[in-house]
């Protein structure tokens, strides 16, 4: 019921050839990051999901139930074969081969809904005691799951569409109470202690037209950060999408901002990443004077966890450097670290 998967931003800034949009809004090594699931299943089947629907779907847990530790241990160990397999390959950095087998950051965003595995917080406990950070994505359907979920460094409640019927149409959910289900959630992140993140993915011809209805579920939810992000097109024999619903980067720009004008009082752009298409719009909490704190102290976070004490968004930050900051980078590099080399289409630039 679970998984693991060596992600393309790995592989890249092995490379030296750039991170993911974590390593731009968030500061994560994105070489040093292990994308895993404890669970498959999802009670979605978004039109846009990039496994195709070969997960299975179910409104509960229907699984024999394997062991945490067995799903850490499991994870760390293939994905560190997954690490060894690059050896040799043009262009790895070896120094950051040797680092990769370190483990610093999970993604728990690679299909499925974690939350829904029976041993999360146990999971999450063992990560963190591993010295391994979490980012863990939800589809907002299961509200009794997310009230007792222990913190994790960052969580993410995905976005689809600003009113039911859109909802259904994107995400077809399985459940009949979806968007109480939807809300209930909203409602709960507003009251979580760790960084929050709404996570808007934008597909053309399905929900990029009602964004009074994206900025009430923002105020409603009170979320650290939002993301927004367009649709990648993921191919297949009988694909549900084109590369006519897939946004331009200008457009999500645009997109974004009008989103942010009706929020203004407390978010604004703080960041991009081009190549993923990505946009981060934070909350103004998180900046002091011109400079932005978006960035994570992971160890900072690894020490609270542990404490056992209440612990803020606020006491992890860090600050973000200034070529990840919106319009402080090389120009027309979109959010790109000026640190790793930029490839186009296989040519050096």
């Amino acid at each position: 019921h679970s998984g693991v998967k060596l992600c393309r931003w790995t592989k890249a800034m092995l490379r030296g050839r750039g991170g993911c949009y974590k390593h731009t809004f968030y500061g994560i090594a994105s070489y040093q990051c292990m994308e895993a699931t404890p669970s498959l299943a999802c009670a979605n089947k978004c039109v846009f999901c990039w496994r195709h629907h070969k997960n299975p779907v179910s409104t509960s847990w229907r699984w024999e139930t394997d062991d945490p530790r067995m799903l850490v241990d499991g994870f760390i160990a293939n994905h560190r074969s997954m690490i060894r397999e690059m050896r040799g390959l043009p262009g790895v950095i070896p120094s950051r081969l040797e680092e990769a087998q370190t483990v610093r950051h999970c993604a728990l965003s690679l299909v499925g809904e974690p939350i829904i595995y029976p041993e999360i917080n146990r999971f999450l406990d063992m990560l963190h005691g591993e010295g391994i950070s979490s980012f863990l994505v939800s589809n907002a359907q299961f509200p009794d799951q997310m009230e007792k979920l222990r913190p994790c460094t960052q969580l993410y409640v995905s976005i689809d569409a600003s009113n039911p019927v859109e909802l259904q149409v994107v995400d077809r959910p399985i459940f009949s109470d979806f968007w109480e289900r939807f809300l209930a959630c909203i409602d709960l992140l507003a009251k979580k202690g760790q960084r929050t993140v709404f996570r808007l993915t934008l597909v053309k011809d399905f929900n990029m037209t009602q964004i009074e209805g994206y900025a009430a579920l923002i105020r409603r939810g009170k979320p650290d950060f939002v993301e927004i992000k367009g649709v990648t097109f993921t191919g297949g024999k009988r694909p549900e999408l084109g590369m006519k619903n897939v946004p331009w980067h200008q457009e999500v720009l645009g997109f974004t901002q009008q989103i942010c004008d009706l929020v203004s009082d407390d978010y604004e752009v703080a960041s991009e990443h081009a190549h993923s298409c990505a946009v981060l719009m934070a909350h103004k909490k998180f900046k002091r004077g011109d400079d932005w704190y978006t960035h994570i102290d992971f160890d900072k976070f690894l020490e609270l966890s542990k404490s056992g004490k209440e612990f803020g968004s606020e006491d992890y930050m860090a600050k973000t450097p200034e070529w990840a900051i919106i319009g402080r980078g090389i120009p027309g590099d979109g959010g790109f670290d000026p640190a790793e080399t930029h490839f186009r289409r296989g040519k050096r630039a």
